[in-house]
């Protein structure tokens, strides 16, 4: 007997439909599982085994086979279970055949037949529904991230006696589709606060800094001395950010998905925040692995991705954000396998001015030698601090400042401009031909074709831009991001061109 259902794969952060075939006949007892099976795949055998068992049925005595197609790409992980089990149970004649064809299941097995929750069902589900499938059943703690795709019915189960019961009888009514919790809630990817900005004493022009590249979306270099405030600064951009809109949001909650990081299974609406520890390979900030799974510049897609002590961090980590900040993505080739994963963010990075970190400062002489601090600032190559739009110096406070209560504006305001200036970014884009999704909505984002249309100048723009070129010797790269800040500035002040004064702001922090 010959049953057929389906279950699913993760390649990068897509979803891969898997048809999942059982087959009993006659022979020597024996189960084997075909179509590159590793070895989470293979011990299936023994989950199934002791899952049906413990269900209360039989296990065929006879030769099972069960093939997982397509068989030329490599399976992983523990999340075909049920559908094996539902497979051997229908092709006994002890469940329904029909049924399964159009039904799609995801979870794993424990011994005692109750279902664990597995990584990447909204990934899997969304090209579920993108195939025709009609219907997806997962484990009760994935019901709500399978609901989120809204094309499918989704329903939850305990165990695999709930599965076979389901199928049994008619279908009862679908979970509700899931919806973003609201773009203004207060909380980010793991359900942290979001800190304001009025906390922060002083740093006027770092919190400029902070406005453009929230509205913009461009990367920002913060320098000083230790507790500056640099990152106390950089933890309070994420309160600046807009709320993520449904497809953003979508995004965002399949990479967490696929890296098993959406603890409640509700889609993601804050911009994530990532602030690796310096000590992090290149594997692990682009992501790869086995699997293939996203790194810490996927999992600040549509964020904020914080390095502190940027100098310490290793060479190959930092050469290896080049590209993806350019390009917005990330493509890793493993033997066999190649990943394209999504890495849009806004890179916000912190050092010290030398290894002790005083030069320059008046509290504390600096004991570092000349040489000292070339080494120490050369660990930064050319390319990357070229790709860097806003680089702030942010110096010490002084007595009065720090004994002095927090003043100035909060983050409403600043946000309420932010959110003013995305939406004219937005319009313009729009305006585009060709322009889709969320490279072009934001000015940092601009391909050069784009520049030359959005960010025209006048004559004296033209002698200012001139003058800077020379003094500051600009790269084409540097010459084109200049002109991005300028459009983001302008933005932010509501106006329709580029000024001068605009242009000596994005002059300014380019110094």
């Amino acid at each position: 007997m010959l049953a057929k259902t389906y279950t699913g794969s993760i390649q990068g952060v897509e979803g891969l439909l898997v048809r999942v075939e059982v087959d009993l006949a006659k022979g020597i007892t024996s189960f084997r599982t075909v179509g590159l099976p590793d070895t989470s795949v293979r011990e299936a055998e023994v989950r199934v085994r002791s899952a049906l068992t413990n269900s209360g049925f039989s296990f065929p005595q006879c030769r099972v086979t069960v093939n997982l197609a397509p068989a030329d790409v490599k399976k992983h992980g523990t999340a075909y279970d049920l559908a094996v089990a539902l497979g051997v149970v229908a092709a006994m004649r002890e469940g329904p055949v029909e049924r399964l064809a159009t039904t799609l299941f995801l979870g794993e097995l424990a011994l005692d037949g109750s279902l664990r929750p597995v990584r990447g069902v909204l990934p899997i589900v969304a090209e579920a529904s993108r195939r025709g499938i009609a219907r997806v059943v997962v484990p009760e703690a994935n019901g709500s991230e399978a609901a989120l795709v809204k094309e499918i019915s989704a329903y939850s189960v305990r165990s695999l006696r709930d599965a076979v019961d389901l199928l049994d009888r008619e279908w009862k009514a679908p979970l509700p589709v899931g919806r973003p919790n609201g773009s203004d809630n207060p909380k980010g990817p793991r359900g942290e606060d979001v800190l304001d900005l009025s906390d922060v004493k002083g740093q006027r022009q770092a919190k400029r800094a902070l406005e453009i590249a929230a509205a913009g979306g461009h990367n920002l270099l913060m320098v000083g001395p230790p507790g500056a405030g640099k990152s106390l600064l950089a933890m309070r951009l994420p309160s600046l950010l807009p709320g993520l809109d449904f497809e953003e949001a979508l995004e965002v909650t399949k990479i967490y998905s696929v890296a098993g990081l959406l603890d409640e299974g509700g889609l993601l609406s804050r911009p994530p925040f990532r602030a690796p520890h310096h000590t992090i390979s290149a594997a692990a900030m682009v992501g790869g692995g086995v699997r293939n799974l996203p790194g810490e510049i996927s999992l600040a897609h549509h964020g904020v991705l914080f390095l502190d002590e940027l100098p310490e961090f290793p060479r190959p980590a930092l050469e290896a954000l080049r590209q993806p900040m350019e390009d917005g993505r990330v493509r890793i080739r493993r033997v066999g396998t190649i990943a394209s994963l999504p890495a849009r963010f806004t890179l916000v990075a912190a050092m010290n001015p030398c290894p002790c970190g005083f030069q320059g400062a008046s509290s504390r002489p600096c004991a570092c030698t000349p040489g000292s601090i070339q080494r120490y600032q050369g660990r930064l190559s050319g390319p990357l601090l070229d790709r860097i739009d806003l680089k702030v110096a942010v110096r010490a406070l002084r007595p009065e400042e720090m004994l002095a209560p927090p003043t100035g504006e909060g983050f409403s305001d600043a946000r309420l401009r932010i959110a003013q200036a995305r939406k004219a970014q937005a319009a313009r884009f729009r305006r585009s031909k060709g322009r889709k999704g969320q490279k072009g909505k934001l000015n940092s984002s601009m391909t050069p074709a784009l520049v030359a249309r959005n960010c025209e100048i006048d004559a004296s723009g033209r002698a200012l831009l001139e003058t800077a070129i020379g003094r500051l010797g600009l790269t084409a790269r540097g010459f084109h991001r200049v002109l991005k800040v300028a459009r983001t500035i302008a933005d932010l002040a509501g106006a329709d061109r580029i000024e001068p004064v605009h242009l000596q702001e994005a002059i300014h922090f380019r110094a």
